[in-house]
């Protein structure tokens, strides 16, 4: 039962045709058997899913009716609460922080009936790098080949929906934090739009952070088909009284007039892209235009360049002063990625920071500009193939280069657009390759539509057993 779709599992619970215990059951004997190999689950919450599974069978058996996502075990990134486990960033520091309550997407997946089976690794404090490696729990490895890293900072939860582990994986995205692991091990991922879902970004004490983190960071699912991201989409939208940024936006907009235009951007900012990267946006645009839509190369996205520095130079100026306290968490080695970004792009004083708001919005103007002309764009989730473990920490090289692969990420979380990132298929080395479909704000619809074509003519990839 590991190895099918959430949506299957959950029509199988409803049904009756396979107890929701059986389904956690095979689940927790597929992290037996593999995550020794990919190191991806990092607390296993076997008695409690055991528990939640009871119950879902208890009111089966009475008539209840059960929820979309009846039985369908799933993972939570470190830093993300479950309630009573321990939040620990992947920091022995806050081995004992002990959540009180679930975090809000926790209770959303919990209450249309899916079952979290562990929590994930990620980078110490999801501030170490881009690679999935924390101070607590060590390496989490690509199931793909283990000596390129899995991505991150949701490698975890990559590693563990891509091997079957969980047929949904919780993570979140700042700039390509879920769609880089979709992408390197073969799986899909949703980064909705800023405000589409509702989450609560005090993670660390009763304060809110400032702007950058309130509007850039975004939690999303990851599953192994974009039909079983479609069913978290509709259960983690909506409003809550705890976060005022939550918009009561429609699931789904209106039809467009005509044919959907797409957009193709193989090589955004024309700083290179690798020939296997190339070739899965052609493929993925060859299916569309196979499906009907109007799909057309234009020169660029709406100012690359300008935008990343403006996207780095925010987040260093709003993180700077804190982190001589947080680099002392990360542990031997882990500042490293921080201290080569912020060498990339300084923070900025009070007149700069204000200028740089001004900057965000006339930017995020632009896109919606560009957007309401195309409501799609194809491009690169990153514009390599999956790369070694602790590349972006090796040396200021080795950090630009991955900030300048991750370029279409990065700008994307800075306008707050939605995008779904989708697999293509496999290079000539085995490794997967992927692409992302960015559309209008709140039109997820769009994305998740047009993903789904190109999955249903490239096929999907996963699950798989973990390879040496």
């Amino acid at each position: 039962m590991w190895k099918l779709p959430a949506a299957a599992i959950a029509a199988a619970v409803r049904s009756g045709e396979v107890s929701a215990l059986e389904v956690v059951d095979a689940h927790l004997a597929r992290i037996a058997e593999v995550n020794p190999h990919v190191n991806a689950v990092t607390q296993v919450l076997a008695d409690r899913a055991r528990a939640a599974a009871r119950e879902t069978d208890r009111l089966r058996a009475t008539g209840e009716q059960l929820g979309p996502l009846a039985g369908v075990p799933f993972t939570v990134k470190e830093c993300t609460r479950i309630e009573g486990v321990p939040t620990t960033f992947g920091t022995p520091r806050f081995r004992g922080l002990t959540a009180p309550a679930d975090a809000i997407p926790v209770a959303r997946l919990r209450a249309a009936g899916a079952i979290p089976i562990g929590h994930s690794n990620l980078p110490t404090l999801i501030l170490a790098g881009m690679h999935t490696r924390s101070e607590l729990y060590g390496d989490t490895r690509n199931p793909w080949d283990a000596t390129r890293t899995p991505g991150g900072s949701s490698g975890g939860d990559g590693a563990a929906v891509a091997t079957g582990m969980a047929a949904l994986g919780l993570g979140n995205d700042s700039g390509g934090s879920l769609r880089i692991p979709a992408a390197f091990c073969g799986v899909a991922a949703l980064k909705p739009t800023t405000g589409r879902f509702a989450a609560d970004q005090r993670m660390l004490g009763p304060d809110d952070p400032g702007p950058a983190s309130q509007l850039l960071v975004t939690d999303g699912p990851l599953a192994r088909t974009v039909a079983d991201l479609r069913l978290a989409y509709e259960t983690l939208a909506g409003p809550d009284p705890r976060d005022p940024r939550a918009v009561p936006a429609p699931l789904y907009g209106d039809p467009l007039d005509g044919k959907p235009k797409v957009a193709v951007v193989a090589d955004p900012g024309s700083h290179g892209v690798h020939p296997t990267v190339r070739r899965a946006v052609e493929a993925a645009a060859e299916a569309l235009r196979d499906a009907g839509y109007e799909v057309r190369e234009v020169p660029d996205v709406p100012r690359l360049d300008e935008a990343l520095d403006a996207y780095l130079r925010l987040t260093h100026t709003e993180f700077a002063p804190s982190w001589p306290a947080v680099r002392q968490l990360l542990g031997e080695g882990g500042d490293r990625f921080i201290e080569l970004a912020m060498r990339s792009a300084p923070p900025v004083d009070a007149p700069g920071l204000i200028a740089l708001m001004g900057t965000w919005m006339n930017i995020r103007r632009s896109w919606t500009e560009f957007l309401d002309e195309y409501p799609l764009l194809l491009g690169p989730v990153f514009t390599e193939p999956p790369v070694e473990p602790g590349l972006e920490s090796r040396d200021q090289a080795g950090r630009d280069r991955f900030g300048a692969a991750r370029r279409l990420c990065s700008v994307t979380s800075f306008v707050g657009v939605p995008a779904v990132a989708v697999p293509t298929g496999l290079d000539a080395d085995g490794l997967p390759t992927g692409v992302q479909l960015v559309g209008r704000p709140f039109r997820e619809d769009l994305c998740l539509a047009a993903a789904q074509n190109v999955e249903d003519r490239l096929g999907t990839l996963t699950p798989i057993d973990p390879r040496p």
